[in-house]
């Protein structure tokens, strides 16, 4: 985007922790250990954005697929495909898997659901 500045590291995982935790919200699913699970995707992904300051326009999507990974290791698919509720009940996945913009996308039908951050619209 031309005239735009890009966002420090800081802003952009205040951003992204913002808009996961929203999306958890969305799901009810933002007590308080999955908030300590997010915050320690942050921590992690501030090392990342150190290490690649240029890679901070990516993080919110990682921050997205960091939380999904855990909560798979700990609770089952997050956040569920509400397109499919005919089929077996299958997590979103977050495309561009590294990339600007991401959104939560159903991997068997390949339709977009919803921005990363705005589950709670693709919900009612």
């Amino acid at each position: 985007m031309v005239g735009m500045e890009q966002p420090t590291s800081e802003e952009a995982l205040h951003r992204g922790r913002a808009l996961v935790l929203a999306d958890l919200a969305a799901d009810g699913v933002a007590g308080p250990a999955e908030v300590s699970m997010l915050e320690k995707a942050v921590s992690h992904r501030r090392w990342w954005c150190d290490q690649w300051p240029a890679g901070a326009v990516f993080v919110t999507g990682l921050l997205a697929q960091d939380i999904q990974d855990e909560l798979l290791e700990r609770h089952g698919r997050w956040p569920l495909c509400p397109l499919c509720v005919e089929l077996e009940p299958h997590a979103l996945d977050v495309e561009p898997e590294l990339g600007e913009h991401p959104h939560w996308v159903c991997g068997v039908t390949g339709r977009p659901v919803a921005a990363v951050g705005s589950l709670a619209g693709a919900r009612q």
